[in-house]
């Protein structure tokens, strides 16, 4: 049984607590005039020599050759309204970039939970308890997103969707036709329908899984097992939704056919490493000795294959757009190529060459070590990816990486950390003993 021990309970609050100093600095900071964002420009044009008034002759351009209202491209009081109201956004973006990030974790584990119930695997079973703790953030995280958009869309407290704005879409024809789908209390009930029931299940399941240790039959197992083939066909259907909602929304001209799976890739991907690396944590502890060397080998596989599919999508994605070069959809990818080539780029490095290259060989797929590595440097590429997801389309070429970014990330590792091993020292055991399954992936060797 395992323990929370105190300094890792206090690292986990000195996190939020710095984190918390961090973010309300962040809002604090952030203009409430448009004489403070020009000021705050001023002072970073300076600071780089001219670079952001390049990078905003190259972003205007850009502006007039895709957005469909440019009535106003040449009106400084209309420009210095925008430049207001990206600064205004940066605080609220880097809280939605790191609140999704360590939600996305739990939900990518409690996607590959289900797999293995449905996929009835012979090897997992071990890990289940361990799935169990990731996923227990899935409702503090879901809870946090909502309140977030209920903020956004209910309060208007951001600009960060702008066909949230009433002014905008009375002068955008193209949003006027989505009109049926883009209204805020259609927004509110899809977050709150996908976040509602993906929290459901992850409920059902645990308890289904604590009556088995107790049961005389596998009745909870079979419950599990039918409750996870309903799952996995509303997530993924609602998945595509979240993925259009709170990221494609941000940008509502451009769209992508292939844009919810890389989502649910990188998605997907992070909630396995995150399994790998609190298993290697336990086993330091010497408290889950039922698990072998194989099973961290296969949840190595899983990373390398997984990687190479993320790979695959950003890819496919990426090549036909460009290749194409349809303005309403190349438009995406011009902001984050001219801007954020170091983070665009950079996160095929740490989400695609690296695991590649790392785990490729069998036997570091096997070290402990060796896993937790990789797996951090897949997540700060993961954690990249979510940032050019976000950042492009509602702060652009006026962003940086700072203060707010940092105490958010802080924020929600500490508030993660608490949360996942608070939820593991409550289990009764380490070990779903009555699966019956359990015996064939206690001697899983090869």
């Amino acid at each position: 049984m395992y323990t929370f021990s105190n300094r890792l309970r206090i690292t986990s609050f000195i996190l939020m607590i710095v984190g918390v100093l961090g973010i309300g600095y962040g809002f604090l900071s952030a203009p409430s005039t448009i004489e403070e964002a020009k000021a705050i420009v001023t002072s970073t044009q300076s600071h780089h020599g001219g670079g952001h008034e390049q990078a905003h002759d190259a972003a205007t351009h850009h502006e007039n050759t895709t957005a469909q209202t440019d009535a106003h491209a040449d009106d400084h009081a209309a420009h210095d309204a925008h430049t207001l109201s990206k600064l205004q956004n940066r605080p609220w973006s880097a809280f939605l970039i790191a609140a999704f990030f360590f939600f996305m974790l739990s939900l990518g584990a409690l996607v590959f939970y289900a797999v293995q119930h449905v996929s009835q695997a012979g090897w997992s079973p071990v890990l289940f308890r361990i799935m169990e703790g990731v996923t227990a953030y899935l409702v503090p995280g879901a809870i946090i997103l909502y309140v977030f958009y209920v903020l956004t869309a209910g309060f208007h407290m951001n600009h960060m969707y702008i066909w949230m704005d009433s002014d905008i879409m009375a002068a955008d024809k193209i949003l006027q036709l989505k009109s049926g789908y883009l209204n805020i209390p259609f927004f509110l009930i899809r977050s709150l329908l996908f976040l509602g029931g993906w929290c459901f299940y992850r409920y059902y399941v645990v308890k289904q899984s604590r009556l088995q240790d107790e049961a005389e039959d596998y009745t909870p197992y079979k419950k599990i097992f039918k409750s996870s083939v309903f799952f996995l066909l509303f997530f993924f259907v609602t998945e595509s939704v979240m993925a259009w909602d709170w990221f494609m929304g941000l940008e509502p001209h451009w769209y992508s056919t292939l844009f919810a799976w890389y989502i649910f890739a990188s998605m997907f991907v992070s909630g396995v490493t995150v399994i790998a690396m609190v298993l290697v944590y336990l086993k330091s502890k010497g408290l889950v000795d039922f698990v072998n060397d194989s099973h961290l080998h296969d949840l190595g596989k899983y990373i390398f294959g997984l990687s190479i599919f993320w790979s695959y999508l950003w890819f496919g994605q990426f090549m036909l757009i460009w290749y194409a070069n349809i303005p309403e959809e190349s438009a995406y990818f011009i902001t984050r190529v001219e801007h954020y080539g170091v983070v665009f780029f950079g996160m095929l490095v740490l989400n695609f060459v690296f695991p590649f290259l790392m785990l490729m060989n069998t036997d570091f797929k096997r070290r402990g070590w060796f896993i937790i590595m990789t797996g951090i440097v897949v997540l700060i590429g993961h954690y990249m990816d979510v940032f050019q997801w976000v950042m492009p389309s509602t702060v652009g070429e006026l962003w940086s990486f700072g203060i707010p970014e940092i105490s958010s990330v802080l924020f929600f590792l500490g508030l993660f950390i608490f949360v996942t091993f608070t939820a593991i020292a409550k289990m009764p055991s380490l070990l779903d003993k009555r699966n019956p399954l359990i015996e064939e992936s206690k001697h899983f060797h090869y």
